[in-house]
């Protein structure tokens, strides 16, 4: 599912019709439930969060969810936003990393997530997918 079928209050009426992934500026709750696909095609799962840094007003994180069946056994993953790059085709992100890779990521359990304001975490993650810092210090 993507934007335009989650488009509760009709913002994006006037690009259904258009190539891209959607309008510049677009709602979060519409991106909730967005694929997330690699280079070669494979889906490695779905956004299930969109975590904005309250002091810049920047999307630092999507939370993305990966393996697992209707829910269990899956494990999440902050993904950098500037990781992510919007499939204007597909209507979908891409992250290039490989499933292998993705489940060597720095993850979490749904039912215990990390202190995203740690530095340390901050760090890892950003090493991981090769990314500046997603929140400010």
């Amino acid at each position: 599912m993507n934007h335009t079928e989650r488009d509760p209050y009709g913002m994006y009426k006037s690009h259904r019709g258009s190539a891209g992934p959607g309008p510049r500026l677009m709602g979060a709750d519409t991106l909730i439930g967005d694929d997330v696909l690699n280079r070669m095609g494979e889906n490695l799962g779905d956004i299930k969060e969109i975590m904005i840094d309250m002091q810049s007003g920047k999307v630092a994180y999507a939370v993305l969810s990966f393996g697992g069946l209707l829910g269990i056994g899956e494990k999440l993953f902050a993904v950098p936003w500037q990781a992510l790059q919007l499939d204007t085709a597909n209507k979908c992100f891409t992250l290039d990393v490989s499933k292998d890779q993705l489940k060597g990521a720095p993850g979490f359990d749904p039912a215990a997530w990390p202190d995203m304001e740690d530095v340390q975490w901050q760090n890892d993650v950003s090493a991981f997918y090769g990314t500046a810092t997603g929140v400010r210090h």
